[in-house]
């Protein structure tokens, strides 16, 4: 019985190890660059609030329209705050969603908070990098009718999750040296995604650029600067939002 007991212990300690490993694996995420934190202060043309999301309104019109970014996997979400900044200067409410240990695998269903928050919107798109786009891509599966529109920022769906009837208004952007979410799997996701959806393929844009927050592992190097990479995500990403109002 004690030899039981003793093996109980064991593997429950090992449980317990395996488990705070995996936190403080998940809450030491990829760090925002400087850029990223000065988009973090409000200015002339945009209004940034910090609460349960962080949230970019513009400063001198009401928006009827807003767009919901999910952050890549173990990618601190502050990292995608110029994009949010300069989507938002343009007339729309943008809000980025801190996840649980900093993926967004953990709460999928995060955008209907930030819906449910602000009524005075009548168009929502949601989008994501990476990890968050999938999970973009499940909540846009799991609730029809929520939103209007799905932006994939070097994404796709899971096979799970098939939108070629949605009736969405989808926008997928890639790049062409991005080396985890490969220029082979972005075209895969065709299957997946309405026919009328569009693709931007950046040429020269690798993974970690659509974020701002170094380099990332199992990445290829850029060969466009980050600035020219992040004006054409966040051109394309108005375009889509423009076609929703």
């Amino acid at each position: 019985m004690r030899k039981a007991w003793r093996i109980v212990l064991v593997i429950a300690s090992l449980i317990t190890v395996l488990a705070a490993g995996f936190v403080i694996w998940g809450e030491t995420p990829a760090q925002p660059m400087p850029e990223a934190l000065t988009a973090l202060q409000s200015d002339a043309q945009v209004t940034v609030t910090a609460g349960p999301w962080l949230e970019f309104a513009p400063a001198i019109s009401q928006p009827t329209t807003g767009f919901i970014i999910y952050p890549g996997g173990r990618v601190d979400y502050r990292a995608y705050a110029p994009a949010a900044h300069q989507i938002a200067a343009q007339g729309y409410l943008v809000v980025i969603v801190r996840m649980p240990l900093n993926l967004a695998v953990f709460n999928p269903d995060a955008a209907s908070g930030v819906i449910r928050a602000n009524p005075q919107i009548q168009h929502w798109a949601i989008g994501g990098h990476s990890l968050g786009g999938a999970m973009a891509a499940n909540f846009a599966k799991n609730n029809p009718g929520a939103i209007q529109g799905l932006a994939l920022w070097a994404a796709y769906p899971a096979d799970s999750d098939d939108l070629t009837a949605s009736g969405l208004e989808v926008l997928s952007i890639s790049g062409t040296l991005d080396g985890l979410s490969t220029v082979e799997k972005i075209e895969a996701s065709r299957a997946l995604l309405p026919a009328n959806t569009t693709w931007v393929a950046i040429d020269g844009g690798d993974h970690a650029q659509f974020g701002w927050y170094g380099d990332q592992a199992g990445d290829n190097p850029a060969s466009i600067s980050r600035s020219d990479q992040q004006a054409q995500i966040v051109s394309a990403t108005v375009e889509m939002l423009k076609n929703l109002e």
